[in-house]
Formats: structure tokens, sequence, C-alpha cells
């Protein structure tokens, strides 16, 4: 039963990491996909 337990724990842990790799993913992508651009020779 213990062993479930950490199984489950460990399953969270990494189920949360990897949705706070997707959130700073989306993050750097918007930064990027809104800096601004220039033209150049302005």
């Amino acid at each position: 039963m213990k062993r479930l337990l950490m199984l489950a724990a460990v399953a969270a842990g990494v189920a949360v990491l990897k949705k706070l790799q997707d959130t700073q993913a989306e993050r750097e992508l918007w930064a990027e996909a809104t800096d601004d651009v220039t033209s150049p020779g302005q």
C-alpha cells in the first residue's frame, strides 16, 4: 500500500512539473511572438 501511495505522489509531482514547464514555454512563446519588430533602416 505504501508503494502505491508513493507511486501516486511521484506521478502527481511529475504532472505538476510538466504543467509548470508547459506554462513557462507558453509564456516564452508569447513573449517572442509579441516582441516589437522594427524594420531595418528605421
